[in-house]
């Protein structure tokens, strides 16, 4: 396995693979991996000859006061994991090569990030579409997988896929669970065991809305949501940012499921906010 810290030798690297005919399969994390990211990785492996996984906190999707100091940091470990998992390559930059002290160009989408974590997060997104946009010309591969768990990022990183005509296949990942339900993220290592026991109650609470769906034939989605809310309010360090649904493709609100939607919700507990969210209704 490869590690490479530059732009330039990671572009120089990918064009030689692409002229030796490689089909490259990619993964952009944030380092401070688990078996959500590894779960990825896998994927990537069966879609391309060479794997190539960036491991880059980007500062330009954090705002003043989001947790760009503190966010879980731990390179030795996320190598081993990669080597592990039969990464080819990990690319691993520092900001200061990534973002020139001048920069001025960023790619932002103006449809789909004004709502949901784009709502709470103003630049959020600004930031994912740059630095993913950055990545896809420096790594140039073939395939790139991103995890239904981000469900917004992964809709807004299809839809720049397409209106900017980047040669680059998206692939879903499913999201990958701990026992309890909670959706895999790097920022649970945040929690305290207390916190952690209540953050479950978020798969609980979309459990009871597929089953209101499925079973009791609900189509409102303000008592489904009103149900998201109390579910999740049983814990006492709870609170929610927003619950909402819908459209699966535009992400706009919808007041009765007669279409695939998206249920999202994104809630603190404790200080740490996590997100998660369910696809239902409609065709896939």
């Amino acid at each position: 396995m490869n590690i490479l810290r530059t732009p330039a030798d990671m572009q120089q690297r990918a064009r030689e693979l692409r002229a030796a005919g490689k089909r490259i399969g990619f993964v952009a994390t944030m380092g401070y991996l688990h078996e959500g990211h590894l779960s990825l990785m896998r994927l990537a492996r069966k879609e391309s000859d060479v794997v190539v996984v960036s491991i880059f906190v980007n500062p330009a999707q954090f705002a003043p006061n989001e947790d760009l100091d503190k966010y879980p940091r731990d390179f030795a470990r996320d190598e081993a994991l990669c080597r592990q998992a039969g990464v080819d390559i990990i690319f691993y930059p520092e900001a200061r090569d990534m973002y020139a002290p001048d920069a001025s160009v960023y790619v932002a989408e103006e449809s789909l990030s004004r709502v949901l974590c784009g709502a709470s997060r103003p630049g959020h997104f600004r930031g994912v579409c740059t630095v993913v946009a950055k990545l896809f010309n420096l790594v140039l591969p073939d395939v790139a997988v991103f995890g239904e768990k981000d469900g917004q990022q992964l809709r807004i990183i299809e839809r720049m896929v397409r209106d900017l005509n980047f040669p680059v296949r998206i692939v879903r990942g499913p999201t990958v669970r701990e026992p309890d339900g909670l959706a895999m993220s790097s920022r649970n290592a945040y929690l305290s065991r207390d916190e952690r026991k209540q953050a479950g109650l978020l798969k609980r609470a979309l459990d009871k809305a597929a089953l209101m769906y499925s079973e009791l034939d609900m189509r409102d989605t303000k008592k489904i949501k009103e149900s998201i809310v109390k579910v999740v309010l049983h814990g006492p360090d709870a609170r929610v940012d927003y619950v909402e649904i819908v459209d699966d493709r535009t992400l706009e609100p919808v007041e009765t499921i007669d279409r695939r939607c998206l249920i999202a919700l994104a809630v603190y507990v404790g200080k740490t906010r996590l997100i998660d969210n369910l696809v239902i209704g409609g065709a896939r």
